[in-house]
């Protein structure tokens, strides 16, 4: 009879996995130790922090053709060698720091990203002046709750490749003069930062980040940018 009472359990939803400590998780964050404590501490919790975000908008350009896992696992030499992604440091940089860059192998040693990475660094400095900070400019594209799937499962998450936001974003990063922007790296950027919580149904994570997101400030342009701005463009 004890034996008979042992009912399996429900399956577990597509795309979560349980592992060795009981934690039900998305199934890319379940296996590689880098990827399980990138996936638990840090993707999709909301960031206002501009170096944070310049950071990771960059290295997913360094991303493209690539793993995330090849990234996290080179990420400290990366922030060594990119002045820990300070735009305004990154901008001063010329051409003995892009072959110095392309020298180091503990990075992805490709000169247009690397170029990208420097171009984009000069550029934060007119978006930033704009709009009072990168992140205030960043969260005006947070999609609308309403518009996103109601129930996150693995088959939706499939089909949420790009978004009308990530490629309004790339559409005007890319008018700005911003390089390695496209809508796919824009969205993977937004999930990363918590623009959007794509944890899945079933994922531990996705309760916590979601009330995270709830109670995080979204940054705002400043008045004084606004009025700016709108100056700006009635010069244009």
């Amino acid at each position: 009879m004890g034996g008979d009472q042992d009912l399996p359990t429900d399956p577990l939803p597509e795309g979560i996995t349980v592992g060795d400590d009981g934690v039900a998780r998305c199934w890319w964050g379940a296996g590689d130790p880098l990827y399980r404590r990138y996936h638990d501490q840090e993707w999709g919790r909301p960031v206002a922090d501009d170096r944070r975000l310049f950071e990771k908008l960059s290295l997913e350009g360094f991303q493209a053709g690539l793993s995330w896992l090849t990234i996290l696992r080179k990420r400290e030499q990366f922030r060594e060698v990119l002045a820990g992604f300070d735009p305004a440091t990154v901008a001063q940089f010329g051409i003995q720091e892009v072959e110095r860059l392309l020298a180091d192998p503990g990075i992805v040693r490709n000169r247009a990203k690397i170029e990208a990475t420097i171009n984009n660094a000069r550029r934060y400095g007119d978006l930033a002046a704009e709009f009072g900070s990168l992140a205030a400019y960043v969260w005006r594209f947070e999609p609308d709750p309403q518009a996103r799937p109601p129930v996150l499962d693995h088959a939706a998450l499939l089909q949420l490749g790009q978004s009308p936001e990530s490629k309004a974003m790339s559409k005007d990063l890319r008018r700005r003069g911003w390089s390695f922007v496209g809508p796919t790296t824009v969205y993977a950027f937004m999930q990363a930062m918590g623009l959007v919580n794509d944890h899945l149904q079933g994922c531990n994570r996705r309760a916590p980040v979601e009330r995270e997101r709830h109670r995080f400030r979204r940054p705002s342009v400043a008045a004084g940018e606004i009025h700016r701005s709108v100056r700006a463009q009635g010069r244009s």
